[in-house]
């Protein structure tokens, strides 16, 4: 992916040097294990629990009491990775301000929180075992950029676009929120089956798939950042976190009733759809009528 010397956004926070040392720990109890992080990852992907009472339960231990927000500068200059994120970040305020204006409407960029092990949010204690995850409450996107590495290690999905990918389907959440679906789909969730509420939990991520597929249409559209192999590791990270191939990996057998996320030909699917027509409108899957 070409993104070196392209814009950084000045939308990231980090809050990394507040935290101590590297490891994934819960409150001030035993760190976890990579292997650990992607049971979790993988149970909380499957049955649509919180990654985090997941590792609580592993660890023996409860979430523990909410935290205040340690303060956050920007980023090192010298730290590759963070500027690789801010650079996708910015990106994705170009397309999505654009995307915006077509519809006579301002976007309001996110933010987007750089943190290690665990961060409390207006959401609760987010930890770095939920993978990255936006917060509709503060409007902010969290990672801690250990989770590129369970990406790699983990859940075979390698490669900077598979990255980028992960950055923009977490954007397409704010997007959502902006645009009010969040709240229409969380109350609607509140009034219905537990099987259909699954099943718009899977529209609402399919959406996100299909808005991240609509920023590197555009992206590559204004500044080419696509290179040999890119578009290969979004489609196989979008194939890789699937729900059918996390239950299959992890249990041998597939259930669809109990997805929230889609299988991976639907992540697929609504990734290349966003991505091939780069519009708003056609990454409407709450209207689709097959996913």
């Amino acid at each position: 992916m070409k993104w070196e010397g392209n814009r950084e956004s000045d939308n990231v926070e980090d809050a990394r040097s507040s935290r101590g040392g590297g490891g994934m720990r819960l409150g001030g109890g035993r760190g976890i294990g990579l292997g650990t992080v992607a049971i979790a990852l993988v149970a909380g992907w499957i049955f649509g629990i919180n990654p985090l009472t997941v590792l609580g339960l592993l660890s023996g231990e409860g979430p523990g009491p909410q935290q205040q927000s340690a303060p956050a500068g920007k980023p090192p200059a010298d730290d590759t990775m963070a500027r690789f994120v801010s650079v996708v970040l910015a990106d994705t305020e170009d397309v999505w301000r654009a995307q915006f204006q077509q519809m006579g409407a301002t976007y309001r960029e996110p933010k987007l929180r750089l943190f290690r092990g665990s961060e409390p949010t207006a959401c609760g204690q987010g930890q770095a075992a939920m993978g990255p995850f936006y917060c509709p409450g503060d409007q902010k996107v969290y990672i801690d950029l250990g989770f590129y590495e369970t990406m790699r290690t983990q859940l075979g999905a390698p490669g900077d676009f598979a990255q980028a990918y992960v950055i923009a389907h977490e954007v397409g959440h704010h997007v959502q929120n902006l645009m009010g679906i969040t709240a229409k789909v969380e109350s609607t969730r509140g009034r219905v089956s537990e099987a259909q509420g699954n099943a718009l939990s899977v529209r609402l991520e399919l959406q996100a798939d299909c808005f991240a597929g609509l920023w590197a249409h555009h992206a590559q559209k204004a500044r080419q950042i696509l290179e040999q192999g890119d578009l290969e590791e979004a489609l196989n990270a979008a194939g890789q976190i699937g729900d059918d191939a996390l239950q299959r990996k992890s249990r041998g057998t597939v259930q669809p009733e109990s997805f929230t996320h889609g299988s991976s030909a639907q992540r697929v699917t609504w990734f290349k759809r966003g991505l091939q027509t780069g519009s708003v409108q056609q990454c409407n899957t709450f209207e689709a009528r097959q996913l």
